[in-house]
């Protein structure tokens, strides 16, 4: 039996898609897939982790259990983990493992009208 780490109640997770270049050494395999971090409240962080650790010692996975924003099961791989400690509590920092189709990117792209440059031609 797999095991996990199940998120219980409060809002399903948010993964931010990972770039730095430490993280990236953990997707090294034959297939492709998006690195991305979630944080989650929790109560024992550190007993979270040692769970972590104990199974990649035995060489098992270990998997992010939660409800998507519909309601429904999903499961992501759980690549690396971290415990901080924070002034609203223990925070659990997990990187997961997810198909490129099932990381929705939110794209911010700044409008520039022009304003600002029709200023500067005034000036000379």
């Amino acid at each position: 039996m797999d095991e996990k780490i199940t998120i219980i109640e409060g809002p399903p997770p948010t993964f931010d898609v990972v770039d730095d270049g430490w993280a990236l050494g953990l997707n090294e395999g034959p297939f492709l897939y998006d690195l991305a971090l979630t944080h989650v409240r929790t109560f024992n962080g550190p007993s979270l982790v040692e769970r972590c650790y104990r199974a990649w010692k035995k060489k098992e996975p270990i998997y992010l259990h939660y409800r998507n924003d519909v309601g429904l099961e999903e499961t992501a791989l759980i690549m690396a983990a971290r415990s901080v400690e924070t002034p609203e509590g223990q925070v659990l920092l997990l990187w997961t493992r997810h198909k490129p189709e099932d990381i929705e990117i939110e794209i911010d792209i700044e409008y520039d009208d022009g304003d600002d440059d029709e200023e500067d031609e005034e000036d000379f």
